[in-house]
């Protein structure tokens, strides 16, 4: 019988694989009873859609109520069957980073310094920061014609929203404050 060295390495490696089970005692009844104590064993999933790109790629979310424990790619989810791109692994950190932004911050302009803001006070200065640009741009009427827009403020959509809100977004912005720039994170 004539075995090349290539074949003798896989057989040589097949055998030691074996042998380290057999021999070694491996028990797969051990190693199940010891799966229940992994810290994501009693905890149900919850599904959601990855927020970075326009794809929708599925992941489960493993929380006990007051933290992310873990995430993985959604095997049942059509788009992705459980895999995941490098952002999407790393999703958990978007919620336990300590980097992590909680509140709003505001740089005064010529400023060198973020404050912290409450949410009412950043509300409201986006709020007449809009004001303030639409009454000062508003185009009513173009070569005779009503137009009723301002070329002075973009919406720009994100992947992380469904198609209801990005259709209110976009009636919002096109009827309710005149947009004409309104473009969507997936397109680009």
């Amino acid at each position: 019988m004539n075995v090349t060295r290539r074949q003798f390495i896989k057989l040589s490696g097949a055998m030691a694989a074996t042998l380290a089970v057999v021999e070694l005692g491996f028990d797969d009844k051990k190693a199940k009873a010891s799966a229940k104590e992994f810290k994501i064993a009693k905890i149900k999933p919850t599904p959601t859609i990855c927020p970075y790109c326009a794809v929708g790629c599925g992941i489960l979310v493993y929380s006990d109520g007051k933290d992310v424990l873990y995430t993985e790619g959604d095997p049942d989810h059509p788009i992705n069957e459980g895999s995941l791109c490098s952002k999407g692994t790393t999703l958990r950190q978007v919620y336990t980073s300590d980097r992590r932004v909680k509140k709003p911050m505001y740089r005064a302009p010529g400023s060198d310094k973020w404050e912290e803001k409450d949410w009412d006070w950043a509300l409201n200065k986006i709020a007449e920061k809009i004001k303030e640009t639409r009454d000062k741009t508003f185009i009513t009427k173009e070569n005779g014609i009503t137009v009723n827009k301002t070329e002075a403020i973009a919406c720009m959509g994100g992947a992380a929203l469904d198609n209801e809100e990005t259709y209110l977004l976009s009636k919002l912005m096109r009827a309710g404050l005149g947009l004409t720039y309104i473009e969507h994170q997936a397109r680009i």
